[in-house]
């Protein structure tokens, strides 16, 4: 029988490397929870999507390269670098939220972060502000392996930073909204399976939407996850399908009504308090 291990929501009495916990605040020591939650399994949550977008890369890039010609003078090997990183960003960054509350439900430890006087903000912050870390971390990870294959170029890296802090900060927040709303695991998976992944997909990660027939490039701008895609490989590249303020506008908005909900659920307790 394995040594007991402190509840998962409980106040470690250190750090690593000797700092002690007590000096941490209460949304502090969530945040450090959350990040040290994913970090522990790092093979799993951050390795193996790292390996997965590689695995894209190899296969479209080998299979399209010199067949599919996008913005004239960008190989489209290239082109798929930005939109595999933001792909994994947002991938991961929903994965990190919603995987936590579920599991924390399911196993009962909720309750204790429910016993913590900590209030709805401080949950926010700490629940999105790992997802952004764990997205990040991911998309930091897969712009580094995709080097082998291309030289990394970035003409304006602080719109890549705006469109990928912004895009994690969403996907964190929708991961919160998920976690809450879901009771078991196969309602998660249906939500990430039939809403998050379609999305993804369909924002021209693989593709620039000027390909598409008139009919799918207006739903395609119904889509905010295009938006998070276009207005990041705009810091690339210095060219995108639409203007990045546009992009940022949208997404800001996005992200904010989204946040509103998440905050606004978490006030209440809904389905974790009774």
């Amino acid at each position: 029988m394995s040594a007991a291990r402190p509840p998962e929501g409980a106040q470690p009495t250190t750090q690593r490397g000797g700092v002690p916990a007590l000096a941490l605040g209460g949304w502090q020591a969530l945040l450090y929870k959350e990040i040290l939650r994913f970090w522990k399994v790092g093979f799993q949550t951050v390795a193996a999507p790292i390996l997965t977008a590689m695995l894209y890369l190899l296969i479209f890039g080998h299979v399209l390269e010199g067949r599919v010609k996008v913005y004239d003078s960008i190989p489209y090997t290239a082109f798929l670098v930005p939109g595999l990183v933001m792909m994994s960003v947002l991938q991961n960054a929903f994965a990190n939220s919603s995987s936590s509350l579920i599991q924390s439900k399911i196993m009962g430890n909720l309750v204790f972060v429910l016993l913590t006087p900590l209030s709805h903000w401080s949950w926010f912050v700490a629940y999105v502000g790992s997802s952004i870390a764990r997205g990040l971390a991911v998309g930091t990870g897969v712009l580094l392996v995709t080097a082998w294959f291309v030289r990394p170029s970035m003409v304006a890296p602080l719109w890549a930073i705006a469109f990928a802090v912004l895009g994690a900060g969403m996907l964190g927040a929708l991961g919160l909204i998920a976690g809450l709303w879901a009771e078991k695991f196969d309602q998660m998976a249906a939500f990430q399976n039939f809403l998050i992944m379609p999305m993804t997909f369909l924002s021209g990660v693989f593709y620039s939407i000027h390909s598409l027939p008139p009919f799918w490039q207006a739903v395609s701008h119904l889509n905010p996850f295009f938006y998070m895609i276009d207005g990041f490989r705009y810091g690339f590249f210095g060219v995108s399908d639409v203007s990045p303020w546009l992009s940022l506008a949208i997404v800001g908005s996005a992200m904010l009504a989204v946040s509103a909900v998440a905050v606004h659920l978490l006030r209440i307790g809904y389905k974790i308090r009774g």
